[in-house]
């Protein structure tokens, strides 16, 4: 059995070593370079993996883990800048990753009924990192939108068997969603800085290979690749993978689509 609990803390940082210029900063940094705090809201979501007790009916019980994350993480982050107040990210780069890391090494006072198995932290509702700490693998994630029409409708199908089967989605005039993609990359830390992708770079591809061609079309009439094709968001959600698969910069782990608030589809390597 998993049982996955939430905490939040706010800190500032900042992407800035005092042991380089003001000029290999920005070469390292980019434009997140800055010798000047900003702050998050952070949230930090912890799983961990153990046996249901059969007389309590529980994994453990949740205080405790509560006040573990408390005592040892929460307490050390909240209200703090990370680079001044937190002695390991003096010189070391509080990134996403290597704050994950940092919270793992410190987790280690977790009740005994349970085992740390992954991490999630969350920097923005649009950038997060994920340590699965069975295998070491660290993903990052960045999420992205556009507005797209599409109508489904089987060909081979008559009129009245896609009214059946699609409902409103088969409406003549077709209807329109404001997707959310969520892209998600794994890679080799950066020694200086810990990132283990280029956000920039991330960006340019998603933004010129998807987000560019998609926004604001119509699915089944203005994109060649779906030509003949339904176009569900789970054939969405495979032709994106086939787009940015080898042209990110990194390994594409996974891509997942939010159609709407209910639903989602992903394509995973290794599915």
């Amino acid at each position: 059995m998993k049982l996955t609990r939430r905490v939040t803390f706010s800190s500032g940082h900042r992407f800035w070593l005092p042991t380089l210029t003001a000029e290999e900063n920005l070469t390292l940094y980019g434009p997140w370079a800055s010798p000047f705090n900003h702050g998050h809201n952070y949230f930090l979501y912890v799983t961990t993996r153990g046996s249901v007790n059969p007389e309590t009916g529980m994994v453990v019980n949740i205080k405790e883990i509560d006040d573990v994350l408390q005592r040892d993480i929460v307490s050390q982050f909240a209200q703090r800048s990370l680079n001044d107040e937190v002695s390991n990210f003096s010189a070391v780069t509080p990134c996403l990753e290597n704050l994950l890391t940092y919270i793992k090494s410190e987790l280690h006072n977790l009740p005994s009924q349970v085992q740390l198995t992954y991490l999630r932290l969350q920097e923005t509702p649009t950038i997060w990192a994920d340590l699965n700490v069975e295998t070491n693998k660290m993903t990052f994630t960045r999420s992205y939108e556009f507005a797209a029409a599409h109508r489904l409708h089987c060909p081979t199908l008559s009129d009245e068997e896609n009214s059946e089967l699609f409902g409103k989605c088969n409406n003549v005039a077709g209807h329109g969603h404001n997707y959310v993609l969520d892209v998600s990359l794994s890679g080799e830390a950066d020694p200086a800085t810990g990132f283990i992708c280029d956000m920039i770079a991330l960006d340019q591809a998603v933004n010129s290979l998807i987000v560019e061609r998609y926004d604001h079309k119509n699915l089944n009439v203005d994109l060649p690749e779906f030509e003949g094709r339904m176009t569900t968001t789970e054939i969405l959600a495979q032709e994106i993978w086939n787009r940015l698969d080898g042209h990110v910069p990194g390994q594409l782990e996974r891509v997942c689509i939010h159609e709407t608030a209910r639903s989602r589809f992903e394509v995973c390597r290794g599915d």
